[in-house]
């Protein structure tokens, strides 16, 4: 028979050890869908799911977004909201503030058909306050987003001058 010390010595079961050794401490690290967040402040994470072959156009800040999305808190994975069971998708311009912050930094530069995974701090998404009833404070949230369409940012137009004329006063009348 034989002994633990002589079977945890061979290669396999040695290598098994520490891939479940490493899982464990993988797990402490702010791993989704473990009951953490990561830090308020902790930089955007964008991830990439699909990226069309040809890309005519990418996003840019003023350009009109049609997008589908689901979120989810990044602790426990619940999901708080999706465009997609809906068939409904989101539209909103890109960099005017009308998204949290971790949309208008992580949507840039996509492409029509692109997927993207964001895993948006609370300091990028609802903050402290969060957002009730589904949204708790100091939330991280996790969004699988894909970019449908681009309208692009209507030109500005220039604002036409006065030509009121300006009434000229006489000395006499000053």
């Amino acid at each position: 028979r034989a002994s633990w010390v002589s079977v945890m010595n061979t290669p396999i079961y040695a290598t098994m050890f520490f891939a479940v050794a490493f899982l464990c401490l993988a797990s402490v690290n702010g791993k989704a869908c473990v009951g953490e967040n990561l830090a308020k402040d902790a930089p955007l994470r964008i991830g990439s799911k699909f990226k069309p072959e040809s890309c005519e156009k990418k996003s840019k800040p003023g350009d009109k977004l049609s997008m589908h999305y689901t979120g989810k808190l990044y602790s426990d994975c619940t999901e708080f909201d999706s465009s997609v069971g809906r068939n409904e998708p989101f539209e909103f311009t890109l960099g005017k503030g009308e998204v949290i912050k971790g949309w208008d930094e992580g949507l840039r530069g996509m492409c029509i058909g692109e997927k993207r995974k964001l895993t948006i701090p609370s300091d990028l998404g609802y903050g402290d306050s969060g957002s009730a009833p589904k949204i708790p404070g100091g939330a991280t949230l996790q969004f699988d987003v894909e970019l449908l369409d681009i309208k692009a940012a209507s030109p500005k137009k220039k604002g036409k001058k006065s030509k009121k004329k300006k009434k000229k006063v006489a000395k006499d009348e000053v």
